[in-house]
């Protein structure tokens, strides 16, 4: 590892990032609704170990704990996701109190710690009601999700730091629609593709209800990973340039202004629903009301050629890298890929791109305690230190990059992985919800210590 030191520029903000699904169990209390991940979960076969969120990390009762690992961090901000079912069981209708609550509690006790909440209003747990009655591929979701961001803002509106509408569109739509292997479970390859626009009608819309109601900056968190070619032929680069389309710029280029890109591989404003286009006039301004912040996830990049079948279900393959670490996750650990993102999401965009904040950076190892309790994780620190240096080199470049926040604080519940995948800065014993902070925990602190941190210059002042 470079032994020079870090140096990231006055001002930039160190967090930590978790999801309410993930962590917050208790999904039967205090009137809460049940989700897509509920109903998922519960279906044979869908997940590794068996598992399912119904107590995750228990955050739901332990939050103050919780709270507290997050000041002895240091960190400036912490990102958590609001459990839509919680605020409303149906998807729509009146406020549940008790559930709205728990997140207004949350938000002052952060306030009053100094950390600044930053609020994401979607991470993939819709209300299971509706679902049922279409879910993203209904117009209507769409129209659900800024009456739910109303009224979220409504309460909170006035404590918030920055505002995240979705997270991760992209792996929603791919994994939950079109490959089937997370919630709602559809298999339906480029059919699903009606899920993506009414995502982004979903989000320019509740930009709008969140401007009405507060005047804390606004972002959309995509996730990224940059293509690395596994051939040289031109149908290799058609291949590279249809999953670059879907995975980088299908929910990135229309909230900055461009349309859909022509590179996907279905034109989406070709497209019926019902018997209407399915991009509708207007749909496309709603889409690209400006943004405040541009939320960046990025784990690896992805090794792509073309099709080794003529007849193949999608136009490219995914390959693995070589060359790289690998993750427990069996990802390869590629900090160039970060550095290689930023610039060219610079360079794509220019003066359309506003300012970044990486919201998810982590990995995955299989970690464990030590006879004497402990959790020792250096491969995480140096994953942590590799990819920050990554994010400095694009401030050098002329990225403007304002904040990094780790995935995650806590192990937690990881999707249909279950409790096989450990992310945290902290070991969660899950028999015991005893909590250990690694020494990846430790470096994190010592570094922003070092380092400093700052709250974000949206609101409270």
């Amino acid at each position: 590892m470079d032994p020079s030191p870090l140096d990231l520029p006055a001002g930039f903000r160190f967090g930590v990032s978790t999801s309410a699904y993930q962590i917050e169990g208790a999904v039967g209390e205090d009137g809460r609704g049940a989700s897509i991940w509920d109903t998922f979960s519960r279906t044979p076969g869908r997940i590794a170990d068996g598992s399912s969120g119904d107590v995750a990390c228990d955050h739901y009762h332990r939050h103050l704990d919780d709270i507290g690992l997050l000041s002895g961090l240091g960190v400036g901000a912490y990102r958590f996701s609001v459990a839509w079912p919680r605020v409303q069981p149906a998807g729509s209708g009146p406020v549940n109190p008790a559930g709205l609550a728990f997140y207004d509690r949350l938000v002052d006790l952060l306030l009053d710690r100094g950390i600044d909440p930053v609020v994401t209003l979607f991470h993939w747990d819709l209300p299971q009601a509706l679902q049922d009655r279409g879910g993203w591929h209904a117009r209507d979701t769409a129209a659900r999700f800024a009456e739910y961001a109303d009224l979220t803002a409504a309460r909170l509106g006035d404590r918030v730091a920055l505002w995240i509408t979705l997270n991760e569109p992209v792996v929603h739509l791919t994994y939950g629609h079109a490959l089937g292997v997370h919630a709602p479970g559809e298999a339906r390859l480029f059919d699903a593709l009606p899920v993506a626009h009414h995502q982004l009608l979903g989000h320019g819309l509740a930009v709008a209800a969140l401007r009405a109601r507060s005047s804390a900056p606004v972002a959309i968190t995509n996730n990224y990973s940059p293509v690395r070619l596994a051939g040289a032929t031109d149908p290799d680069r058609a291949a590279g340039q249809a999953f670059d389309a879907v995975q980088n710029r299908l929910f990135t280029d229309p909230v900055l202004g461009r349309g859909y890109p022509a590179a996907l591989p279905v034109d989406l404003t070709a497209l019926r629903y019902g018997d209407q286009p399915l991009v509708r006039d207007g749909d496309l301004a709603t889409i690209a009301a400006p943004i405040d912040v541009l939320g960046v996830n990025y784990y690896n990049p992805t090794g792509v050629r073309a099709p080794a079948e003529a007849d193949a279900p999608l136009p490219f393959d995914l390959v693995p890298l070589d060359g790289y670490p690998r993750t427990a996750f069996d990802w390869p650990v590629a900090p160039d890929g970060l550095h290689e993102l930023l610039t060219g999401l610079r360079e794509r965009h220019g003066a359309d791109l506003p300012p970044i904040e990486i919201t998810e950076s982590g990995c995955a190892w299989d970690d464990v305690l030590d006879a004497d309790g402990r959790c020792h994780d250096p491969e995480r620190i140096d994953y942590l230190e590799g990819h920050l240096r990554a994010v400095r080199a694009a401030i050098d470049d002329g990225v403007d990059v304002r904040g990094y926040f780790v995935w995650s604080l806590l192990d937690n519940w990881e999707w249909a992985e279950g409790f096989g995948k450990r992310f945290g800065l902290v070991h969660v014993d899950f028999d015991t919800q005893v909590r250990t902070p690694k020494s990846s925990y430790a470096w994190y602190r010592d570094l922003i210590a070092r380092q400093g941190s700052t709250r974000s210059a949206g609101p409270p002042a």
